[in-house]
């Protein structure tokens, strides 16, 4: 089955239901589907074939998952593309993936014209809306415009469906290549695990070009009969408007915008998110604190899960109808296996920290182009994740930290997921993010950024005195700095990496 097979087979049995809401409008299934067959149909006359690629860029919408959903129909894997990336970072893409077609909304044209620069065959622009770009024609009225006898061409459940590109931790990403099977089956493993039903409304409030958004916020709802919520971009109060308005029922979300909704709680109208009946975290670890909070101010259960992008991307997730653990991402989802493992690939006993791999229909084809980092990473028949982890005798796992994060102090490891739980738990820490830096006697050392509190004055003291009460000696920071903010990608997730970068890490 094929991601718009599955929507095509939804729409036959529930015609009328709401399938995707965006602002005032609300297209129902049949309508979603007959324009996403128009949109299929104006690629397919623009030359766009089976097997070609399409990059997207724009921000959520309705519109968005249209053409996301018609790019696969018409045969072709769609190429989600940050609208936050410099034109050398979208050529590099381009080039990368050998993009035949790019469609970009409004003002971010003039981002994909920028990257054809100097390209030998650049991809075509196809643009959404007026066009900002001289000589490029726009479809005004796309996708209300388009043929209605567009004929799909045969698809293969494992062709690729959507190449998604990673955010790379050492020189250029790596497109993820994911089948319609890879996100179909991922999709429904994610229904049966947190019990997604027809008769819910999903707030897709997460940048849709992400792997995580795109299948919890997009995928899944269209494929159980629920409807999507686009919303633009996240705004604590707005949110909670649309929220109320539409009478939504699930929220997937980052802890970052747990957070948010949180320190606004008051500003949010009356009984904003009394209609949710979960909130499900993901993208980053959800700190215990923080969920404990939020779940007491707002009388609601967040189910927390993970997974990386190149499994479609969740693997695991604590069940909405069984036992929940603060602290873990629950056990694996239906049909997935994980296991731990140590430096030289064998199995680690319960208890103890190892890499976390994975094994399942949503591990992706492979990395584009990149066949031996392709074999490296899925060695054994395993996708290994580089995060560090380890499982309890139920069955749940817990991520520590990812490899590349652990900090080595005098040969002892130190996993800064540890020291930011504890920092969290200070009440004049906001924020905390710790990373490992240089020192020339025991090789690194401890350093935590910190976020305080609003209308506080930083207790420097206090939050040493803390953490020597609740960390061993070699885990205590060396360095504590006070930061209004931190480096974040578009996701609200802090990135390490430039912090390592900026301060000697």
């Amino acid at each position: 089955m094929t991601v718009p097979g599955a929507i095509i087979e939804v729409s036959q049995r529930f015609p009328e239901r709401p399938a995707v809401i965006h602002g005032d409008l609300t297209l129902c299934y049949q309508d979603l589907v007959t324009q996403v067959g128009r949109v299929a149909g104006q690629l397919s006359a623009l030359g766009v074939e089976p097997g070609n690629h399409v990059a997207l860029v724009g921000p959520n919408s309705h519109l968005y998952v249209i053409a996301y959903l018609g790019i696969m129909h018409a045969g072709a894997s769609v190429v989600p593309v940050n609208p936050m990336l410099k034109p050398d970072e979208v050529r590099f893409m381009f080039t990368d993936a050998d993009v035949k077609a790019a469609i970009a909304f409004g003002e971010l044209a003039n981002l994909v014209e920028a990257a054809r620069e100097g390209l030998s065959s650049p991809p075509m622009l196809v643009t959404v809306g007026e066009s900002p770009v001289p000589g490029i024609a726009a479809f005004d009225r796309w996708p209300e415009e388009g043929p209605d006898d567009f004929l799909p061409p045969e698809v293969d459940e494992n062709s690729v469906a959507a190449i998604l590109y990673t955010a790379g931790t050492t020189g250029r990403p790596k497109g993820a290549m994911l089948s319609h099977h890879n996100l179909v089956w991922d999709a429904e493993a994610c229904r049966q695990a947190i019990l997604f039903s027809p008769d819910d409304r999903i707030v897709a409030v997460l940048p849709m070009f992400h792997s995580y958004a795109a299948t919890v916020g997009v995928v899944l709802p269209l494929t159980c009969g629920a409807a999507c919520v686009a919303v633009e971009r996240f705004n604590p109060v707005v949110v909670a408007a649309i929220v109320q308005k539409h009478q939504c029922t699930v929220l997937p979300c980052v802890p970052a915008m747990c957070g948010a909704l949180l320190r606004t709680a008051d500003e949010l109208p009356e009984g904003a998110l009394r209609s949710l009946r979960m909130v499900v975290s993901g993208g980053a670890p959800m700190p215990v604190a923080l969920m404990e909070a939020f779940e007491k101010r707002f009388d609601l259960i967040v189910i927390e899960g993970d997974g990386p992008t190149e499994c479609s991307p969740v693997c695991s997730a604590n069940p909405a109808d069984g036992m929940r653990k603060p602290g873990t991402v629950g056990p694996p989802i239906p049909g997935v296996e994980m296991r731990i493992v140590d430096d030289d690939d064998n199995e680690l006993p319960v208890g103890e920290v190892g890499e976390i791999c994975v094994r399942g229909p949503n591990v992706m084809l492979g990395y584009l182009n990149q066949p031996e980092a392709t074999a490296e990473a899925m060695k054994g028949g395993w996708f290994h994740t580089g995060d560090l982890g380890y499982c309890d005798e139920d069955g749940y796992f817990s991520i520590v930290d990812r490899k590349k994060d652990m900090v080595l102090v005098g040969g002892l490891n130190v996993y800064p997921r540890e020291v930011e739980e504890v920092l969290l738990t200070h009440p004049h820490v906001r924020e905390a993010a710790v990373i490992g830096v240089y020192d020339d006697i025991r090789g690194e050392k401890v350093k935590a950024f910190i976020i305080p509190e609003d209308g506080v004055e930083p207790d420097r003291a206090g939050i040493l005195r803390l953490c020597r009460q609740k960390l061993a000696n070699f885990k205590v920071p060396k360095e504590i700095v006070f930061v209004e903010d931190l480096p974040r990608s578009l996701k609200g997730i802090v990135l390490k990496r430039e912090l390592r970068d900026s301060h000697g890490g």
